[in-house]
């Protein structure tokens, strides 16, 4: 049976092997259609906040948010591990984290994703010993936008090279089975997937510098075009084909 912690353990084997592909989904037909194309990972991401619900960061999101998005995503999935984020003020204490997860999981997630290295390794600890598989996010941490005035490059110091180098490890040690390596300068990115004993799965660290990549499926599709970060590709423009056929629908229904 293909179980969550079965996918969990096959994403961990693939560690400096064929590249991991995680994509965001908020809802049922995007989580469909990725699900279909062969993604390897469905991350429900808090990132929601900003792109569906159009909160100013990630700080806004309740757990209540996402298990509605959770349970979508999950209903569409049928190969695919979905990772589901712990939301703000919902993991303060390994116990609540736990806690949250149990939730996340009841609504369909087959793993959790939570923010921070060694002050969270307890944490993730108490969560992967329920069974629940926990994937790691390190570098540039969304949740603390507001406490460190926006969102900066990380890995540019000697100090922040060996903080983010230990917060690899904590987030491996307590068991995790991937770890995410966010907005960090990308030689450091190198060499903490080279020391890290877990896959990294990388978003604004450089190309090619971890074991996979994430993209923010708004982004990649180019359906939010107010903002679109620095390192992303857009593959598509939906917004613009929408507005197109939004048009063209309605000088069909005006008679123009």
């Amino acid at each position: 049976m293909n179980t969550p912690l079965a996918q969990a353990a096959a994403i961990r084997s693939r560690k400096g092997g064929k590249p991991i592909a995680m994509l965001t989904a908020y809802d049922y037909p995007t989580a469909r259609t990725l699900d279909e194309a062969g993604v390897d990972i469905l991350l429900v991401g808090d990132s929601l906040g900003m792109v569906v619900l159009g909160y100013p960061d990630t700080t806004h999101v309740t757990l209540a948010h996402m298990l509605h998005h959770g349970e979508a995503v999950a209903r569409a999935a049928k190969r695919a591990l979905v990772v589901v984020d712990l939301p703000i003020n919902t993991y303060d204490t390994p116990e609540q984290a736990l806690d949250t997860a149990r939730k996340l999981v009841a609504a369909g997630a087959g793993a959790v994703k939570l923010e921070g290295g060694c002050d969270k390794e307890a944490h993730i600890a108490a969560i992967t010993a329920a069974g629940i598989p926990v994937m790691g996010h390190i570098g540039l941490l969304p949740q603390n936008v507001l406490k460190e005035g926006g969102y900066k490059m990380k890995g540019k110091t000697d100090a922040e090279i060996a903080q983010l180098h230990a917060d690899a490890q904590a987030v491996a040690h307590a068991g995790a089975f991937s770890t995410v390596i966010e907005c960090t300068r990308a030689d450091t990115a190198r060499s903490i997937t080279e020391a890290c004993p877990i896959p990294t799965i990388g978003i604004g660290s450089g190309k090619n510098c971890c074991d996979g990549e994430v993209a923010v499926i708004s982004d990649l599709v180019g359906a939010f075009p107010w903002f679109v970060p620095a390192f992303v590709q857009p593959r598509a423009h939906i917004a613009e084909s929408i507005t197109e056929a939004a048009q063209a629908w309605m000088r069909d229904v005006q008679g123009e």
